[in-house]
């Protein structure tokens, strides 16, 4: 579905350029271009020039896609990048209101991310095999998203010389770009000792290949096979069914705040920029905490 020809089309562009230019994530780019042809090609009908676009037609849009059945989330999301687009059009001087910030997204009904219990995490880290050269590997990856926190997207890009065994830190390349250095625990890092020594010798086929975690065929991973093998792991384990790799993240931040680690660390070694993301690892504690008291005071 193109954008319509034009001023829409020439501001789109720019605008995606821009957030090239600021090292905005390739999904983030993509899916914003994708939201602001749907909305150029409703909105254009009546207004075929962006730059005089008023909150009321933003508004009608946001109410067209509400009663077209898109949920709360994701007509948040479609906001959010008109926002970002007029955004961009106010800071460079081309407008002078950004017509979307008198609009208010839908309120999403708040979903918690699911957990793993440090049982379920100890389950799937000792009690699978590692025998084969593709075990070991993804022992090795999961013990690293876990002790680290990792997206599945920062796991698959790590490179030979991301994990410095010396200083026990890794370096990772998160959203926007945006680089971090993070301790490793010990078993994570004796897990990629052994997967370097005995599964990735035994994987490689091109010696220029600088991707930490390698298929059977040599070459970098993709998230969709981390994800994968994760699941293959834990149907393996038994320890839990539909877990994603972003569970492995979400368990790492619950049970450092479980731990007394205070949410402007764990915001830090998430990589988050905002802490009312990291905010939600809160909510997790506090349902945790209520469940406790509910099983075990006498007039609960």
């Amino acid at each position: 579905m193109p954008v319509p020809d034009g001023p829409w089309s020439d501001l789109i562009n720019l605008h995606e350029r821009d957030l090239i230019a600021a090292g905005a994530a390739p999904k983030t780019i993509t899916a914003y271009r994708r939201d602001l042809t749907q909305f150029s090609r409703r909105t254009s009908e009546a207004q075929p020039d962006p730059l005089k676009v008023g909150h009321r037609d933003v508004r009608r849009y946001a109410a067209f896609l509400s009663g077209s059945g898109c949920a709360p989330a994701t007509v948040a999301r479609k906001l959010a990048a008109i926002r970002s687009f007029y955004g961009f059009l106010l800071r460079t001087g081309r407008i002078t209101q950004n017509p979307a910030d008198l609009v208010s997204a839908p309120k999403a009904a708040t979903r918690l991310p699911r957990v793993l219990t440090t049982v379920q995490m100890a389950e799937i880290l000792d009690s699978a095999p590692a025998t084969t050269p593709l075990e070991v590997r993804d022992r090795a990856m999961i013990e690293l998203a876990y002790s680290c926190g990792l997206r599945s997207e920062e796991v698959i890009l790590l490179s030979l010389d991301s994990l410095d065994f010396e200083s026990e830190q890794l370096s990772v390349v998160g959203k926007g770009s945006r680089h971090r250095r993070l301790p490793v625990g010990e078993p994570a890092q004796r897990a990629v000792e052994e997967y370097l020594a005995r599964a990735r010798p035994a994987l490689s086929t091109d010696p220029a290949e600088t991707a930490l975690f390698i298929s059977r065929n040599g070459r970098r991973l993709s998230p969709s096979d981390f994800s994968r093998r994760l699941s293959a792991r834990v149907r393996d384990a038994a320890a839990a069914s539909g877990i994603s790799p972003h569970a492995l993240r979400h368990s790492f931040a619950t049970h450092l705040l479980e731990g007394g680690a205070d949410l402007r660390t764990i915001q830090e070694l998430l990589g988050h920029s905002s802490i009312s993301t990291t905010q939600v690892y809160t909510h997790l504690d506090s349902a945790r905490l209520r469940d406790a008291y509910a099983g075990s005071h006498p007039r609960a």
